[in-house]
């Protein structure tokens, strides 16, 4: 892998949306590697590093902010992480960047608009 293409870890449950991100990011130029949930997410980190990590909240079996406390406390914990839920009130946002998170976007939402807010976290977490 050239050191110049970010690798972005997308999880999410729905299909539609875990296909749409995928297709997205690697149209704007990202390696996108998916997970359908948590376990599956684990088992990808274990394997790769990746630059950024896009995690739905609402997942059944274990959530994404369980999947995102364990990575804060585990070997990715320098991983950047973006929520994406339906959870868009204040207090799921205040929870989740509690949590570590370091940006939170609230579905529906904009594939241009996730893409550009991955962009800054990269720009951020690679000076």
């Amino acid at each position: 892998m050239t050191q110049d293409v970010a690798h972005i870890l997308v999880v999410d449950d729905d299909d539609r949306i875990r296909d749409l991100l995928k297709r997205y990011l690697t149209r704007e130029g990202y390696r996108v590697t998916s997970a359908p949930d948590a376990a599956g997410a684990r088992k990808m980190m274990d394997a790769m590093e990746f630059d950024l990590a896009v995690l739905d909240i609402m997942m059944p079996g274990e959530d994404g902010l369980s999947l995102l406390k364990s990575m804060r406390e585990g070997r990715n914990r320098e991983t950047p992480v973006m929520l994406l839920t339906a959870k868009g009130e204040a207090s799921s946002r205040i929870e989740g960047l509690k949590h570590g998170a370091d940006d939170y976007l609230a579905k529906p939402f904009e594939p241009e608009e996730l893409s550009l807010r991955c962009a800054a976290i990269l720009r951020r977490s690679h000076k």
